[in-house]
């Protein structure tokens, strides 16, 4: 579904499998923290020293709702990756299951691709030197996913439900796990589990004066085999100001890496260039 305003207080939820949702459950891992670029080697996509722009609450003071980037013709796309882990997945990591992809992390640094990463709080849990690499690096910057990975409304691709009453608590949970794990470039954008959200949950969350951000292109990574389709979803899908969901979590998104490497040569000969979450949004302020 691609919608034909830039900016949308109360957009909707997107009907296809797309955040990080999937068939009676959620997303999984990885393989373990491999050698990374070092940080230094990466310049920000604009001065380190800008605040993080975020819109203006909605109708009634509602969380407001970000999903593309202004139709200007400038050819820019934000690419996005979440890196899930819900509460109760800890036995599964335990047992040996990972939920990270840091091979996808150092694809994007080798290609020099800046991209922001919407982060579980337990996933910064589980992987605290990853997330604390990510979030040292001013090639990436990264949003809260809340802790639990858990739906802010039900039903949301099977997930669990948190209560109403816990969602600022769940929210301001994920954020003190950044900060335990030093994660330094935060900013201050929602993505909602799944991308399910309704009128309540906006409401709920507004006290937290967060961007919940959304999409235009679904990649179809959750769960796909074939790289070339997700390729495909993708390269079809983006136009000028698109903001792509994926995922970094390669048990239950095990081709996105594959997919990256031919997407990004294939946008980058069509010119356009790859920009963060909050250069959409600071370019659609202006």
């Amino acid at each position: 579904m691609r919608k034909s305003t830039a900016l949308t207080v109360l957009g909707v939820v997107l009907g296809s499998l797309a955040g990080c949702g999937g068939p009676g459950g959620t997303p999984a891992d990885g393989p373990p923290a491999a050698g990374r670029t070092p940080v230094a080697a990466h310049a920000p996509s604009h001065a380190a020293s800008a605040a993080p722009p975020t819109l203006a609450p909605g109708p009634g003071a509602r969380t407001p709702v970000f999903e593309r980037g202004v139709k200007t013709g400038e050819k820019v796309v934000a690419l996005t990756f979440d890196a899930d882990m819900t509460a109760d997945e800890g036995p599964r990591a335990a047992a040996g299951e990972h939920f990270d992809n840091p091979g996808l992390i150092d694809l994007l640094r080798r290609s020099q691709v800046p991209a922001t990463v919407f982060m579980t709080g337990r996933w910064a849990d589980e992987y605290p030197a990853q997330a604390r690499s990510i979030g040292a690096d001013p090639l990436f910057e990264v949003g809260n996913h809340s802790y639990s990975h858990y739906a802010f409304k039900s039903p949301c691709y099977g997930l669990p439900t948190v209560a109403k009453d816990g969602m600022r608590a769940d929210v301001a949970r994920a954020a003190a796990s950044f900060r335990k794990a030093g994660v330094r470039n935060t900013v201050p954008y929602f993505r909602f589990p799944g991308g399910c959200y309704d009128d309540a949950s906006l409401r709920a969350l507004a006290p937290e004066k967060v961007t919940a951000v959304q999409w235009d292109v679904i990649s179809g990574d959750a769960f796909a085999t074939d790289p070339d389709a997700v390729a495909e979803q993708v390269l079809d899908g983006v136009r000028p100001g698109s903001l792509v969901v994926m995922h970094c979590t390669l048990s239950a998104a095990p081709v996105t890496d594959e997919a990256v490497e031919r997407i990004v040569p294939e946008l980058r000969e069509r010119g356009y260039r790859f920009v963060k979450v909050s250069d959409l949004i600071r370019a659609a302020q202006h």
